[in-house]
């Protein structure tokens, strides 16, 4: 698994992880932004059902974080009709031999025992080839009614161990859905785990809503509304559904909203006089600000991860382009200089690259560069992609597709950032514009 491992890494320009099995004299980190690697084998047997109760949970959840692994295109599972060994007790010793027969190099056991509503989920992870677990056992606990999100946690630290960078399983995405016909499309925001479960509605079909964005603790999300027939933004709890408005002027517009890192702050366009510029609120005293002043175009503001720079879209220059400026204002510096027009940039967790959509003869872009605009890299064309958000672990970009065809219906999309491992989100109906939410407490 070893030589499996470091070879993965590489290629994918991950940190190594301290490994038992690995000796080093210090760390080690080798960046390579594009690379073809072969999935790691894993094997992932049933968890043990530690009481009749847990008999129902403890297939499913070894079957959801085999799928998470599986599908980050970074890990390959092995058929259960190979296994040679059957776990029976989490506590039996592993019978190694068995699962180098069939080339498992990482091995998933657990175990899972419920009592009334509450659910408690163990595991380990053993380096088959080294014949040594990776790190000390762990447990998670939770209700019987969250045993998926119990599931992706277990994913998460799998993840950790041999990647040595985090996880991205447990949490949401807050997105657009969309019903009806292209000419009377319904718009409604709506909430899901990362991998398209447990979908909720949070608000009702009445009116368009757009571009929501999720809190730095994603208990809160910021959407624009067109239910006066104006654009508004809403500032929406997630647990309650309840919202209250922040910008209500007459004869003005606000939209594209973006929290700070920090929560209290929020960067929005504000369109007054027929000019849009950037401003930003204070959701406390409700203080404004105004961060731009030209009579250009100004929108789709994110924030640096550190909370001192904002990056955001403008046609100043007579074209679409992608600008950073200070988190008060002041002079913006121009960071996009390829042929074509770049908008919706969004900054990555990480706040090495920024994200972003580029049109450019005749096709769509989700693409990433980094924050002085070099090594430009273009992950995905199509006839309509746009809109990335970022998995937590700034591994991973989401985004809406609208393909010819489909009665103007969009869906969403994953890539890494490599460019490999293309996926669409499993999601009934449409979904457009997706936020991703941070790891989830």
């Amino acid at each position: 698994m070893i030589a499996r491992l470091m070879t993965l890494l590489l290629a994918l320009g991950l940190a190594l992880p301290a490994l038992p099995a690995l000796a080093q004299t210090g760390p080690l980190r080798i960046v390579i932004d594009e690379g073809v690697i072969e999935p790691l084998p894993f094997a992932a047997p049933d968890f043990v059902a530690e009481s009749a109760e847990a008999q129902q949970y403890a297939r499913e959840i070894s079957r959801v974080i085999a799928a998470d692994l599986a599908g980050t295109g970074l890990f390959r599972e092995i058929s259960r009709d190979a296994f040679i060994s059957q776990i029976t007790s989490f506590d039996s010793p592993v019978q190694y031999a068995d699962w180098k027969a069939i080339n498992a190099q990482a091995l998933v056991t657990g175990a899972v025992s419920v009592s009334g509503d509450r659910l408690v989920v163990k595991f380990r992870l053993f380096d088959v080839f080294s014949e040594a677990p990776l790190g000390d056992g762990l447990q998670f606990g939770g209700t019987t009614g969250a045993w998926r999100r119990v599931a992706h946690k277990v994913a998460d630290q799998v993840y950790r161990r041999i990647t040595g960078e985090g996880g991205y399983f447990d949490s949401r995405v807050v997105f657009v859905a969309e019903t009806g016909p292209k000419d009377a499309r319904q718009k409604r925001l709506a909430i899901m785990d990362y991998d398209g479960a447990n979908m909720q509605y949070l608000t009702d079909a009445a009116s368009i809503v757009l571009a929501p964005r999720f809190s730095p603790t994603g208990d809160r999300v910021l959407y624009t509304s067109y239910e006066t027939g104006f654009p508004r933004i809403y500032l929406l709890d997630v647990a309650s559904a309840g919202r209250r408005a922040l910008e209500d002027q007459p004869g003005t517009m606000s939209f594209a909203p973006r929290f700070a890192p920090d929560g209290r702050t929020v960067v929005f366009s504000l369109t007054q006089g027929g000019n849009t510029d950037l401003f930003s609120l204070d959701l406390g005293s409700g203080a404004r600000q105004r961060l731009t002043s030209s009579p250009s175009i100004e929108t789709a503001p994110s924030f640096s991860p550190d909370g001192s720079q904002i990056v955001f879209e403008s046609d100043r220059s007579g074209t679409q382009q992608l600008y950073i400026m200070p988190v008060g204002g002041g002079e913006a510096r121009r960071i996009s200089f390829g042929q074509g027009r770049y908008g919706t940039p969004v900054w990555s967790p990480r706040g090495d690259l920024i994200a972003f959509t580029k049109q450019h003869q005749g096709r769509f872009h989700i693409g990433v560069m980094r924050t002085d605009g070099s090594e430009e890299r273009l992950l995905t064309a199509s006839f309509l992609d746009e809109g990335p958000t970022w998995s937590p672990n700034g591994r991973v970009i989401m985004f809406s597709r609208e393909t010819p065809g489909a009665a103007g219906s969009s869906a969403l999309y994953s890539v890494d950032i490599t460019g490999r491992n293309l996926r669409r989100v499993a999601v009934q109906g449409g979904a457009s514009d997706p936020a991703w939410s941070p790891l989830l407490p």
